[in-house]
């Protein structure tokens, strides 16, 4: 509702929908595109990897060219003489959603009258990228999207520009998953319990953190755990081997293959953190799970769960383990509210490093506390919106207020707006 109220406003959109993993907040911005579509405004749906563009052109292309809306996929990965096809029917206004990589911000990619553009998995891509894709159509209404919840007083930080809508439910039917950690000597079991559920029709994740064998990390690794389980623990179960070195070709085939019940077990670093959607995955095992950050943890348990059929998930830590490790795993294991993750990660992490913040300039507040001082940011929050949207109508101490303000943000060469 909100979505689509901004939508009908004059003034465009700019919006955060945020939403645990497998929420439905993909559901929602095809809706939002469809209203834009059926108001002759083109969208554009940028996800940032192939295999989640191609992931949401599939599951949506024939639903909305039977409801009269034309959809086209745009990645670096199509043709170079199907692409240029494909631009020159998006530039002719011929294309309705055009789904997509970073390839959509290419220059040879124009628009007849963009009005909606829709950025999925947001904080993968830079504020150029965003907002190179964004000047492709004249103020386009703005809704991007995070599947990694963000506490509400980083999120009032990061992005206080814009309106934020959450999803706090999950689809009906879905049965809560299962979460452990265990300590590496109990491998063994965790194969055994894969082999099990294979048996009874499951399918089944394991997670290294590394692609091959590393002189600087004593790590397990993708390459070599997939020679070892195939003539070992998992020789009578279907394998598969995905990383980011696999070409684009052979890995869209695999993923296909485990989509369709053909692979058993699936063998993966993180490249599959974002846009696998396969209903029928049940186990995800995670090796290594003490170099993974509390939120990637959460992340990549969205993997499985995404079905009627119940879910475990088992992190495997290898000694020795720090307190913090400790601390981090036992969260991960004992909730599944990713808000609440989220609100656990500021507090172990800080909010210098979540998202790799401190990387791209967040400052260090000198005055507030991100985690101690939520409800002093949200009262302060509310008061700019009030100093911005009331204007001349202020009574003489929010003027004074807003007048100081404005000075300050001069001397910094800011521009204050509002008001």
């Amino acid at each position: 509702r909100e979505i689509v109220a901004d939508l009908q406003r004059k003034q465009p959109m700019s919006r955060l929908l945020q939403g645990d993993v497998g929420c439905g907040k993909t559901v929602v911005a095809v809706a939002a595109a469809l209203y834009a579509a059926e108001n002759k405004h083109q969208c554009a749906f940028m996800a940032p990897t192939e295999i989640l563009a191609e992931q949401h052109f599939r599951n949506w292309q024939s639903v909305l060219s039977k409801l009269g809306v034309s959809v086209e996929l745009l990645t670096a990965g199509i043709a170079a003489k199907r692409r240029k096809e494909i631009a020159e029917r998006c530039a002719a206004g011929e294309i309705d959603i055009l789904f997509g990589t970073h390839a959509l911000i290419y220059d040879y990619v124009a628009f007849e009258r963009l009005g909606f553009v829709i950025i999925d998995e947001q904080h993968r891509f830079g504020v150029e990228q965003r907002g190179k894709l964004y000047a492709k159509g004249e103020d386009p209404d703005l809704l991007v999207m995070t599947a990694t919840p963000i506490p509400r007083t980083l999120a009032l930080t990061l992005y206080g520009d814009l309106d934020i809508s959450t999803i706090e439910s999950l689809p009906p039917g879905r049965k809560p998953i299962r979460s452990a950690w265990r300590t590496a000597d109990a491998l063994d079991r965790v194969f055994e319990f894969v082999r099990d559920e294979v048996r009874r029709g499951g399918q089944a994740y394991i997670i290294y953190p590394l692609i091959e064998k590393s002189d600087q990390m004593d790590l397990a690794n993708v390459e070599d755990a997939y020679k070892e389980l195939s003539e070992g623990a998992l020789k009578d179960v279907r394998l598969a081997i995905i990383h980011g070195r696999v070409k684009a070709v052979e890995r869209d085939d695999v993923l296909k293959q485990f989509r369709d019940g053909q692979i058993d077990v699936l063998l993966a670093t993180t490249v599959i953190e974002v846009g696998i959607d396969n209903p029928d995955a049940t186990v995800l095992v995670i090796e290594h799970a003490e170099r993974f950050g509390l939120a990637q943890l959460h992340q990549l348990r969205g993997r499985v769960g995404r079905g009627e059929k119940q879910a475990t998930v088992i992190a495997l830590a290898h000694p020795p383990l720090s307190d913090i490790a400790r601390l981090r795993l036992n969260y991960f294991a004992n909730s599944s509210d990713g808000f609440q993750i989220a609100e656990a990660d500021l507090e172990l992490r800080g909010p210098g490093e979540i998202f790799g913040l401190r990387q791209s300039g967040l400052p260090e507040l000198r005055i507030a506390n991100l985690w101690k001082d939520r409800d002093l940011m949200e009262s302060a929050r509310d008061l700019l919106e009030l100093l911005f949207t009331q204007g001349d109508r202020l009574d003489s101490t929010h003027r004074k207020l807003y007048n100081y303000l404005d000075r300050a943000a001069e001397r910094r060469r800011m521009h204050l707006g509002g008001g």
